[in-house]
């Protein structure tokens, strides 16, 4: 027997799904500072000179951004603990689902991110570099003061891009058994035997539409004061 169409219901599941809408905040917060943090070691290492760490780092990119994230979660979560057993003589699968999901997310975060901040380094014009050199700068100072300014509002529109593709693809954390915002979406689901599966599924995506939505502007927001703030100091 197919049930009718119950858009209220949409109303009804909507708080219960908020009340996990922190679970995949926290995933995606971790993730990303975590990422970034990696993200940079890996840009740093492709714009360096040691020929070991640049073909490394470009070697990992490359894997990274070639699997597809689900199988690197599913690798993470059940061949780490058990290669840590093998090799270790550690038991850590019964540490929590978050760890290996913000982990997965990390690695994968971290290739795209390497590429993102090696670009946005690399479009800002060496010139400018030697000229505060020139002016007495250290070396530090130049890179903090000039280049980096610059390439963080370089690298802001493709960030807000990896941001909100990064909460979709975190989404798949239900996979593991993590209720997050989409887990609980499918616990609501067998609960109440399939039914509602539509509506309880448009109201997941709400919630996402109106984080990815308040992301973007955010950002734009952002952009457009930096950008301001660069034209007033020029």
């Amino acid at each position: 027997m197919i049930r009718p169409f119950r858009p209220l219901f949409i109303l009804e599941v909507l708080p219960r799904l908020l009340a996990y809408l922190p679970v995949s905040l926290a995933v995606a917060l971790g993730t990303v500072l975590l990422g970034t943090i990696f993200g940079f070691f890996l840009a740093w290492a492709k714009l360096g000179k040691i020929p070991l760490l640049k073909k490394a780092s470009e070697l990992y990119t490359w894997v990274l951004r070639c699997t597809p994230s689900i199988v690197l979660l599913f690798l993470v979560y059940y061949g780490l603990p058990a290669f840590v057993k093998k090799f270790f003589l550690l038991d850590i699968s019964q540490w929590h689902r978050i760890f290996y999901v913000i982990l997965t997310f990390t690695l994968f975060f971290a290739a795209t991110m390497s590429e993102l901040l090696r670009s946005a380094y690399l479009a800002v014009d060496r010139g400018q570099r030697e000229a505060a050199l020139s002016h007495g700068l250290t070396e530090f100072q130049a890179l903090r003061r000039i280049v980096l300014p610059q390439a963080a509002l370089s690298a802001l529109p493709n960030f807000t891009s990896s941001l909100t593709a990064l909460l979709k693809e975190g989404s798949l954390a239900y996979t593991v058994g993590l209720v997050d915002l989409l887990g609980q979406t499918s616990l609501i689901i067998a609960r109440n035997y399939g039914a509602w599966a539509i509506e309880s599924y448009l109201a997941a995506a709400l919630i996402y539409w109106a984080l990815t939505v308040s992301i973007e502007k955010a950002f734009r927001a952002l952009e457009k004061h930096l950008a301001r703030s660069r034209k007033a100091l020029a």
